[in-house]
């Protein structure tokens, strides 16, 4: 499970980044699309550095190497725009809309979000335009693991799984909540039964 930090800041962001390590999380998407270099340089140093090795970056990727960071996150626009920086030592994801798309990627992520799932918790008037779960039954591409994104809640966590995605990540649920600690462990406890 992954949880995407909210795009603007948010009150206390860094204890609950702080807590929601501690309870478990396995990697957190710095997504902060008008940070500045600076300012996302500010961000990073007030993790602690025993949890930077589970940080993601999907901007101001010079700055990984400053702060040990191996996770890089390339949006489509990048992905599609650029050549991979070496990827030795380094784990890359990236961002997917369509089966066809997910399917193309090169064997260099490790896995890549496909959304649309439901509709956004997050971003207003966007929803799934094609179902997801029934894309899913034409993929070819088994290298690169397939994470649910968009919507993701405690209440559909079981059904996305069952219906073949390899995980999924939280944006709205953990950031919209009033206790994202709380639903957190929530969504985490769905998903470790679902794999017992």
């Amino acid at each position: 499970m992954i949880v995407i930090t909210n795009p603007s800041p948010i009150k206390n962001e860094t204890n609950i980044v702080h807590s929601l390590f501690e309870e478990g999380l396995a990697l957190l998407h710095i997504r902060k699309p008008d940070f500045s270099e600076i300012e996302m340089a500010r961000f990073i140093q007030q993790i602690k550095p025993e949890y930077r090795s589970h940080l993601v970056l999907h901007s101001h990727h010079v700055l990984a190497e400053d702060f040990g960071i191996n996770r890089i996150h390339f949006s489509e626009k990048e992905r599609k725009n650029n050549t991979l920086i070496s990827s030795e030592g380094k784990s890359f994801s990236t961002a997917t809309h369509s089966i066809e798309d997910f399917n193309s990627l090169p064997p260099e992520f490790d896995y890549a979000f496909l959304s649309p799932v439901y509709k956004s918790i997050s971003k207003e008037n966007y929803h799934p335009e094609t179902n997801l779960f029934e894309a899913l039954n034409s993929r070819t591409n088994h290298i690169t693991k397939v994470i649910a994104l968009g919507g993701i809640d405690a209440k559909n966590i079981k059904k996305t799984l069952e219906n073949g995605f390899d995980g999924m990540a939280l944006l709205g649920a953990i950031w919209k909540n009033e206790n994202p600690i709380k639903q957190f462990k929530l969504c985490q406890q769905i998903v470790q039964s679902h794999f017992q």
